[in-house]
């Protein structure tokens, strides 16, 4: 717009001025008919006067107007030469267009002296307008023309006088009226619409006084040139611009303006008339009157309510759409403006009328250009097309959504942040609005160059453009827009998890890792001002709300995804290729990303302010969550309960939804709290068939849940109440029970967000109220009451006779303790800690407990022995038992009378039991219960029922352990005897496939012979040789050693090979205690020492402990002689033929040894020794260098020459050495002194000098005997000894040292600490002083 009029002068309001150029003089009667014209009209001719005289004397004397007249141009301008030029009639053209170029500069520049010069003489001012205004028509140049209106309006503008303006007016109504044509009428309209321009009030003076010049523009739209139609347009548009001049021409309009105008519109050829007519048609929009008869013309009301009017006879869009086809962008962006501002008034009444003539066609293809006011024109006028369901069901959006992604995705290019905010809100409202039976996206590449825009928009680093990209990809996440196969997932988890991180980055990280509960607690108690959003900026709230409502979308479009095959994973991908864009890779990625952003990001909102729409949105999609991965759902479940979010809820509800407000945030907050107490349930009630109770609670739930709108506090004042105070007993149950039921799910998981001492005393008040009353509360109601008052008993008193009354009235009343049983030590804790309850429940609460509990475990107990605080975790009835071993006695009842699987349950809880607690002696009490337990199975079941019996091996394994902690030698009793009778025979009923029944009971007869007193010791013997069938087997299993295959891993021990070592062993033992006690054979046990010797000589790699095991065997027949009652040994030879022929006089000394085979086991228990030493081994090194030692003392007594040929071979000189370079280079080894002692027995002076039993006798001396172990203390105890015995040359101060350091190891002896004999290797039982001595 121009510069406004300013200020009129007051003497001047209300005169009129004709423009004269050199007027005559008025004569009196011209004086008196129209005294005022006269007085503008002398004032114009004295004006005239003036000049002309200033001009001549000008012409005269050049330069001489004076300093005054010249204005401060470059060059200097004289205003009284421009002004004479301008009215010479005589002047070229060509020089008044040049004066009035410095003039029109002059105005712009220097207006105020041009002013100061003017103003103070009307007459001059006059004579100069009208001078102007009258070469407006007799000059034809165009270009002059402009100047002349130019410099006219700017001098009427600059002079703000309003005298001069109604002199304008006036001129132009009488040029206007005595124009012959309406072309010389076009500098007039010109002029007008400039001034209109420039002085906004002259539309009001045009209107008002001047009515009678609307004919004149009325007549210019009929004539047939476009320029004065577009001059007309324009002084129309400013006249329509005034709020009056809209009043005034209002009738103007509709009956004699609207048609003219419309076909003027439709039928304009040039720029500028369409250009005029636009603006005049966008001042006319903006009353709601005019666009009703524009967008009605020639319509009656009916006919404009039918759509076949509004697409074939309504003007305007057609004409609008015919813009939009020109190539001009300023048309297509005024064309679409104009449509813009009918629509604003009514989209629903005139929308359809555009959509009918196919508008929104054309303004997606204007989406191409880079015209950003084209643009915005364009996204303004679609967004107003989207409240009309026709414009999606003409499917208009379907055509033009590439259009505008890629629009969106140009834009971005451009700094237009406006323009950004506009296409998304655009984009938008098209993704909300679109029909779910349309869809959007036919093309998937469109739909993922969609996702590329918002994820570009999303990560924009201007916040309100990021604020609409996240609104956007809300509106994105449908079904329908992603229904086409295949489902981009991988693109839409890179969306989300751009939208969820952008949201993260505005807020500020948590200041400390609370609970949701805590954080909401925190912000409800210190700040009361922040309920609202008043501590967190506006738009990073709004951020995070449109973030979270992305997030439930796209929870819910995972839900919805799974209804439907096609979705279900990509069925384009190759069949050898393995796919990530599947649902169940996008419904995991909502559960992690939901972990790792979305539930922080609302902790750290939490610690500022609480929004109630916020939590609406949040909540809501934690709720569908639990439907987007149902095999996640229990894990999930489980860690929103572990992390608060059941307190967080409960205070949602009673800050926000008390008095029945916020109904959205309490449905929310009710729903999700039912789906996760259902989930819970189904999780922790797995083994439990309770579908009835599970209805029962999912209708309590429903029913409760939304009224229980109360504070913590609040809730445990509410179970101490009675419900006989209260008129409404149901609805006060209906909210005990669901509270009840909220905390026993929140503290089954570590979420004690009630202390508990508080709830012991409210759960205690709740049990006394129900005893009042005689009330029993459903099973799963009791069973979170157990539950509670067993997590809080600690924090608590003991409960008092009455409250133990009424919960064993209640349970009484129960048909099954199950129903109400909670797998929880805490609850076995409690039913063990009274003893009221547990003489009357003990029983059935640890057959549930063992019925519930994994036997599996006793494998992770073992693998962690000596760890206590882990093991009791992990068999938290361990130290219950340690605290009250009288429950012993109901374990070894539910041995007897519980299920097989409780039975071996129990047992190896005994195990670990016994293993572990060694300080409780209640070794007779099992010993006893053992034997009626074994009578019980012998007598009632056959020896197939008993290989079949899977605790019966357990009952055994815990029989050895009872014995095995008895460390001291003891004398057997009568329990123990009957014991080993029960054993024997059960053995005897066995083959030697029964290892798990066999490797026990060998272990405990292998302890009855070892661990006892020689009394106990020969009874033993004598019961275990009278036993056929015992003695039997052992053949059998002896047998086996040469049947069964080794592994292919020597050290591994499995069963077949555990079972080989116990039965060798017991075969020793019995072998040496039936000589040393004489005692009478029943059966014999045969061997063949062919295949004996092989099995050492040739070891085939076979476990270490079968290899000790044999040769323990060995040893005692060696010692022997090969003769005994209850072995027999027979030989056989290569051809199978039995007792062979003597070859030699030294055969047949040793027999049944032969001389060969003597050397050969020489020389492998020599590499066997050196190959066990090696590895540390001193078990088994141990019984090498002991069965060596036998073997010489065989030899010995068979024969010396060859016991001392044996022993004098050289290469035990280098079997030395090599036991010193691999070990620590040191003779303080047992091994070394043992294999020492040997030599110096057998005197074989070329293996063992003088020198190194000096060196021996050195480093004895000055080694640490104290820090010895015990066997290096025995062995060098034996090696003195024999010095001294031997006929070795001693000096006195060696037979000194050597007397000193058995006096030195004999004080060892009787202050070093006893230690167990019998060890388990594996499941071997092994004595070690049977292989060591």
């Amino acid at each position: 717009m121009g510069t406004d009029v300013g200020p009129l002068n007051p003497r001047s309001r209300g005169r009129k001025r004709s423009l004269g150029g050199a007027a005559p003089p008025p004569t009196a009667a011209a004086l008196r008919g129209a005294p005022a014209h006269a007085h503008y009209a002398r004032a114009a001719a004295v004006g005239g006067g003036r000049w002309a005289m200033a001009a001549a004397a000008c012409a005269r004397q050049p330069g001489r107007h004076g300093a005054r007249w010249t204005l401060p141009l470059r060059p200097p301008l004289c205003l009284a030469c421009a002004v004479e030029t301008l009215g010479d009639n005589g002047a070229s053209l060509v020089r008044k267009k040049h004066t009035l170029s410095r003039l029109r500069d002059a105005l712009a520049w220097q207006a105020l002296p041009v002013i100061r010069l003017l103003a103070p003489d009307e007459g001059l001012c006059v004579h100069l307008i009208g001078t102007l205004f009258g070469m407006l028509h007799t000059v034809e140049d165009s270009s002059a023309l402009d100047l002349f209106l130019e410099v006219l309006v700017q001098l009427i503008v600059e002079l703000k006088s309003e005298q001069y303006l109604r002199c304008v007016l006036d001129e132009s109504q009488k040029e206007l009226c005595k124009a012959t044509t309406l072309r010389g009428s076009l500098p007039t309209f010109t002029l007008l619409g400039k001034l209109a321009d420039a002085i906004p009030v002259l539309a009001d003076l045009l209107v008002v006084e001047h009515s009678n010049l609307v004919d004149h523009l009325l007549m210019g739209l009929t004539y047939p040139n476009e320029g004065v139609k577009a001059a007309v347009c324009y002084l129309y548009g400013k006249l329509y611009s005034s709020p009056v001049g809209t009043e005034r021409l209002s009738a103007h309009f509709t009956e004699r303006l609207c048609g003219l105008f419309l076909n003027t519109l439709r039928h304009a050829q040039t720029k500028e008339l369409q250009v005029n007519c636009l603006g005049l048609l966008k001042e006319l929009l903006k009353s709601d009157h005019f666009v009703s008869i524009l967008m009605n013309n020639s319509k009656t009301e009916e006919e404009s309510e039918n759509p076949d009017f509004l697409e074939g006879e309504n003007p305007l869009p057609l004409v609008l759409k015919k813009l939009l086809l020109t190539r001009d962008e300023m048309l297509q962006a005024a064309s679409s403006h104009c449509m813009a501002a009918v629509l604003v008034h009514s989209p629903s009444r005139y929308a359809p009328a555009f959509i009918h003539a196919d508008v929104p066609e054309f303004l997606f293809e204007c989406l191409s250009c880079t015209n950003e006011i084209l643009i915005w024109s364009v996204y303004c006028c679609l967004l107003l097309l989207t409240e009309e369901r026709l414009f999606f069901s003409k499917c208009h959006t379907v055509y033009g959504v590439e259009s505008l992604v890629r629009s969106l995705r140009d834009v971005l290019q451009l700094n237009n942040v406006e323009l950004h905010k506009q296409g998304l809100l655009l984009f938008t409202e098209i993704l909300k609005r679109q029909p779910v039976e349309i869809k959007l996206f036919t093309n998937r590449g469109v739909c993922k160059e969609a996702i590329d825009v918002l994820m570009e928009t999303v990560n924009c680093p201007v916040l309100e453009v990021a604020v609409e990209a996240v609104k956007a990809v809300a509106a994105f996440l449908r079904k329908d827009h992603l229904s086409s196969p295949p489902v981009p997932y991988e693109e839409l988890q890179k969306l989300l998890e751009a939208v969820l991180k952008r949201c993260a980055d505005l807020s500020p990280p948590q200041s400390n890792k609370r609970h949701a509960g805590d954080l909401l607690f925190s912000v409800s108690q210190s700040h009361p001002g922040n309920r609202n959003l008043s501590r967190v900026p506006q738009r990073q709230g709004q951020f995070l709300l449109n973030t979270l409502e992305s997030f439930r979308n796209a929870c819910r479009l995972a839900v919805e995804f799974q209804s439907d095959p096609m979705a279900q994973e990509n069925a384009f991908t190759a069949p050898s290729s393995e796919s990530r864009d599947t649902l169940s890779n996008f419904s995991e990625f909502l559960l992690r990303i939901c972990d790792n952003l979305c539930i922080p990001m609302v902790m750290s909102y939490l610690e500022r302010a609480v929004s109630p729409s916020v939590m609406e949105v949040f909540i809501s999609a934690l709720n569908t969550l639990f439907t987007v991965m149902p095999n996640m759902r229990d894990k999930f479940s489980k860690k929103l309960v572990s992390s608060s979010f059941i307190r967080l809820t409960l205070e949602l509800k009673a800050r926000f939804c008390s008095v029945q407000s916020n109904p959205v945030l309490n449905q929310a907050c009710s729903s999700f709290l039912y789906n996760l107490c259902l989930s819970l349930y189904s999780a922790m009630e797995k083994e439990r068939d309770s579908s009835q109770e599970e209805q029962e609670m999912s209708e309590l739930l429903q029913k409760g849940l939304p009224q229980l709108n109360y504070t913590v506090p609040e809730s445990l004042l509410l179970l101490t109440e009675n419900p006989e105070s209260f008129c409404l007993d149901q609805s006060l149950c209906s909210h005990q029970h669901c509270f009840i039921l909220l905390l026993y799910f929140a503290y089954t998981l570590g979420d004690r967000f009630v202390p508990e001492a508080e709830l012991f005393l409210a759960i205690k008040s709740f049990l006394l109220s129900a005893q009042d009353c005689g009330d029993c509360p459903p099973p799963y109601i009791f069973r979170a009451v157990l539950y509670l008052l067993a997590v809080c008993q600690d924090k608590g008193k003991d409960l008092d006779s009455r409250s133990l009354c009424a919960i064993k009235r209640i349970l009484d009343s129960l048909p099954d303790l199950g129903l109400v049983y909670v797998h929880c030590p805490l609850l076995l804790n409690f039913f063990l800690r009274y003893p009221e309850l547990m003489g009357r429940f003990g029983h059935q609460v640890l057959q549930l407990w063992f019925s519930w509990e994994d036997c599996n475990q006793t494998e992770t107990e073992e693998a962690g022995f000596g760890m206590s605080d882990q093991l009791n975790c992990a068999n938290p009835l361990l130290p219950i038992l340690k605290s009250n071993s009288s429950i012993l006695l109901i374990l070894l009842d539910l041995v007897c009378s519980g299920s097989v699987d409780v039975a071996r349950k129990v047992l190896v809880t005994l195990r670990s039991f016994l293993e572990r607690n060694e300080d409780v002696l209640v070794c007779d009490l099992l010993r006893s219960q053992f034997l009626q337990i074994l009578q019980q199975l012998l007598v009632e079941s056959s020896s197939a029922s008993l290989q079949a019996n899977r605790n019966l091996p357990l009952l055994l394994n815990l029989l050895f352990l009872v014995q095995l902690r008895s460390r001291d030698v003891r004398e057997l009793d009568s329990t123990d005897f009957r014991l080993l009778h029960q054993v024997s025979n059960l053995c005897g009923k066995c083959t030697p496939r029964d290892a798990d029944l066999l490797q026990p009971s060998l272990n405990f007869l292998y302890w009855s012979l070892h661990q006892t007193t020689p009394s106990s010791q020969q009874r033993a013997v004598a019961v275990l040789l009278s036993n056929v069938s015992l003695l039997e087997l052992l053949q059998k299993i002896l047998q086996c050693t040469w049947l069964w295959s080794s592994p292919s891993e020597p050290t591994y021990l499995s069963s077949e090979d555990a079972l080989l070592c116990s039965g060798w062993l017991l075969a020793a033992s019995l072998l040496i205690y039936q000589h040393r006690y004489n005692a009478e054979v029943h059966q014999t046990l045969s061997l063949d020492l062919t295949e004996v010797l092989n099995a050492i000589i040739f070891r085939k790699k076979k476990p270490i402990l079968l290899l000790v095991s044999i040769l323990q065997f060995l040893r005692a027949i060696l010692r022997q002689n090969f003769s005994s009652l209850l072995v027999t040994v027979i030989q056989t030879t290569a051809q199978g033929a039995r007792e062979p022929q003597l070859t030699s006089l030294e055969d047949s000394a040793l027999h049944p040894l032969a001389v060969r085979q003597v050397f050969s086991l020489v020389v492998s228990l020599q590499n066997l020794l050196v190959h066990v030493y090696l590895q540390k081994d001193l078990l088994l090194s141990q019984a090498v260098v002991a069965c060596l030692e036998t073997l010489l003392e065989y030899l010995y007594v068979k024969n010396q020459d060859v016991a001392l040929h044996v022993a004098s071979q050289p290469w035990h000189r280098f079997l030395l050495f090599t036991l010193l370079s691999g070990g620590r280079k040191s003779f303080m080894q047992p091994e070394i002194l043992r294999v020492m002692t040997l030599f110096v027995k057998y005197q074989s002076s070329n293996i063992i000098s003088q020198k190194e039993i000096s060196q021996i006798l050195q480093e004895a001396a000055e080694a640490k005997l104290s820090e010895l172990p015990e066997a290096t203390c025995r062995a060098l105890r034996l090696f003195l000894r024999q010095i001294q015995s031997s006929c070795h040359q001693m000096e006195p101060m060696q037979a000194g040292t050597v007397q000193t350091l058995l006096e030195s190891l004999l004080g060892q002896t009787r202050t070093r600490a006893k230690y167990q004999d019998i060890v388990c290797l594996g499941s071997v039982a092994v004595s070690l002083s049977h292989i060591r001595d």
